[in-house]
């Protein structure tokens, strides 16, 4: 149960991003919604690791995970900027 939960909240942190940082180019559909939170997630994991925000082995929360899937999102628009500008 507990895979099917994580599955879930980073479905919600996706589209939460979605919502805060629209565009017409980002990915769409419930599972490149739920992947855009997934590796939301693990940037948030990271980044909270190098800064001493969590401890090592724990997790991003839901907030944790809007933001980074918010990062992914302003990177996602970055190279679809520079590919379509090329």
């Amino acid at each position: 149960m507990g895979f099917i939960w994580t599955i879930i909240i980073r479905f919600i942190a996706g589209i939460i991003a979605k919502f805060i940082m629209p565009g017409p180019n980002e990915p769409s559909g419930f599972i490149l919604t739920t992947i855009l939170g997934i590796v939301g997630a693990f940037v948030a994991t990271f980044l909270g690791q190098a800064l001493g925000w969590y401890a090592p082995g724990e997790g991003a929360g839901l907030i944790g995970a809007v933001v980074g899937a918010i990062i992914v999102l302003w990177v996602w628009a970055m190279v679809n900027s520079r590919r379509s500008s090329v």
